[in-house]
Order: structure tokens, then sequence, then C-alpha cells
């Protein structure tokens, strides 16, 4: 008798146990598919600042080159951005997914490898990672996928260089990045240097209003544009200090933006990115190019038409 009362509570416990981990997802994914570096996971368990990243910058589309920035260049520019947060008294968490497996704060070792990678690893939305995990592939995050695993263990702060955001003409096609919808979603301050001058800026700041999305300028009443300092779109907020949001203490359960311009003095000049910006919209709607290639054939030609000055403040922007 005792034996079976032992037995039926042990299988209540485990039903318990299932039914926990259904109704907390996230915790349980945490545990068995996410690997958090000890770095990381250190700091985290003591309450200290940790600043996630996101590898596509490694591999692909942010240093406007259609192959992504070469090695080893783009391996020393990664570990020249992880230290730049060190030097400001916060621990780097860049996030990929390495064979399969989820990886919160990269070793020195696995960022070179994904560096060597390029744009061999898959870029990463999150409507991407169930793949990714799945056929054990390896995938260079995007701000979407970044934001979700960054939520998922607990950090709240993600530093990149530009969000994305509605396309021009996004009225017509609905190419509208994912970034954006994920903003409306997970609980992370995204620190940028603005929207992708690329796209649509005053369609980008309708659409995060529409789902509730904080939109922020540091120090500045205008929304930078990425490339330059100004976008010509007024924000609704301005923040002075670091000090100066609450949105995470209220649970809003959305993310947050703030836009912190380029350097004044590394600024490129916003009418040569812009006529550059103009010309290569024209060229991809000749070519159809669309979808998830528009982007970086953009970010390319625009280099190219510049002489380099984009690829510049794109670096600077960090």
């Amino acid at each position: 008798m005792a034996a079976s009362s032992s037995s039926s509570s042990s299988s209540a416990l485990s039903r318990l146990s299932n039914i926990q981990n259904h109704l907390n997802p996230i915790d349980s994914l945490a545990k068995n598919l996410v690997k958090i570096s000890p770095e990381v996971s250190e700091a985290l368990s003591h309450g200290h600042a940790v600043v996630a990243l996101e590898s596509t910058i490694i591999s692909h589309v942010f240093f406007a080159c259609v192959q992504g920035m070469p090695y080893p260049q783009n391996f020393e520019t990664a570990k020249e951005v992880e230290a730049i947060v060190r030097n400001n008294g916060a621990v780097p968490a860049t996030i990929a997914i390495l064979e399969g497996l989820p990886c919160v704060g990269l070793s020195t070792e696995e960022l070179e490898r994904l560096a060597k990678l390029g744009s061999k690893a898959q870029k990463t939305a999150r409507r991407d990672i169930a793949h990714v995990v799945a056929t054990r592939g390896n995938g260079a995050t995007t701000v979407s996928a970044t934001m979700f695993f960054a939520s998922m263990v607990g950090i709240p702060v993600f530093v990149t260089g530009g969000i994305g955001g509605v396309h021009r003409h996004g009225e017509h096609t609905m190419d509208i990045s994912s970034d954006l919808t994920e903003l409306g979603r997970t609980p992370v301050a995204v620190i940028s240097a603005g929207i992708k001058s690329i796209l649509d800026i005053p369609r980008t700041l309708e659409y995060l209003e529409t789902h509730g999305v904080c939109v922020a300028a540091y120090k500045t009443n205008e929304f930078p544009a990425f490339f330059t300092e100004t976008s010509g779109s007024k924000v609704p907020c301005r923040v002075d200090s670091p000090e100066d949001y609450v949105n995470m203490k209220l649970k809003l359960g959305s993310g947050l933006v703030i836009g912190v311009p380029i350097p004044r003095e590394h600024a490129a000049s916003g009418r040569v990115i812009e006529s550059a910006i103009q010309s290569a919209l024209r060229e991809a709607r000749e070519k159809n190019i669309t979808g998830n290639a528009e982007t970086p054939f953009l970010l390319a030609r625009v280099n190219e038409l510049t002489g380099g000055l984009s690829l510049a403040s794109s670096i600077l922007s960090l």
C-alpha cells in the first residue's frame, strides 16, 4: 500500500512538473536548449551588467558587404566590439547558434569559428530559430533572434548598429522587418545608431507606435538615421541619462528603442548617402531583388556608390 502511494505521488509530481514546463516553456528551454557561457552565467547570477550582441554583424549584412566582412577583419571587429563593452564595465554576450545549439556568450574560439563561416552561417531571425536548431545548423542571429534569446536568459540590454524597419514602398509590399514585431513583444532595451536609412524611417516609427514600443533618442530630439545623426523624424521621448527609463520595471511586456547618434565627427554626408540609396533602390527594383536579399544588396551597392563612406560609418556606429 505504501509503495503504491509512493508511486502515485511520484507520478503526480511528474505530471505536475510536465504541466509546469508547458506553462513556463522559456524556463525549460533555457535549461535544456541554450548554452550560456561561464562568464555570462556568473555575471547574471551576481546581478552584474551584461550586454547582448547580435552575430550577423560578424557574418552578414551589417558591414555593407554582400558576402559579409571578410575574415579576419570580421573576427577582429567582433573582438573589438566585445572589448568596448568590457571597457565600459559590462560583460558582452554575443549570441549565435552553433551546430544547432543556441549560445549566449561566445568564447574567442567560437567567435573565430563563426567569423570563418561568414555568410555560410544562416542569417537567423525569430522565424528561423526552430529550423536551425532542429537541423543542427549554424545561425548568425539578427535583432529579433538576439532579443528572443537575451530575454530568455534574463539579459535586459542589447546593443547593435541599426535596427530593421519598414522598407520603402512597404505599404505595397508589406516588407516589414521582424525586428519591429519582436520589439512589440519582447522586453529588451535595444540601443542602436537608429534605423538604417535605406528604410522608410517615418513609417517604421509609426509601426513601432502601433505595437506599443517606446522610442527614444539619447541627448537629442530627433531619431538618428544610422549613417547620419539626423533623419528628419522627431521622437516622442528624449533621454539624457541611462536612468531616465523605467520600461522594464513597469513590466509592460514590450521592448524599448533608444537611438544614439553616430558621433558627429564620424558621420557621413547625409546628402551623398541619400543619393546613393535612391540609386540602389532603383537598381533593386529593376533587378527584382526583394525579401531578405534586398538589404544586403542595398548596403553593398550604397557602399560601392559612396566609395566606402557608408562602410566607415557602419563600423563607427557601433
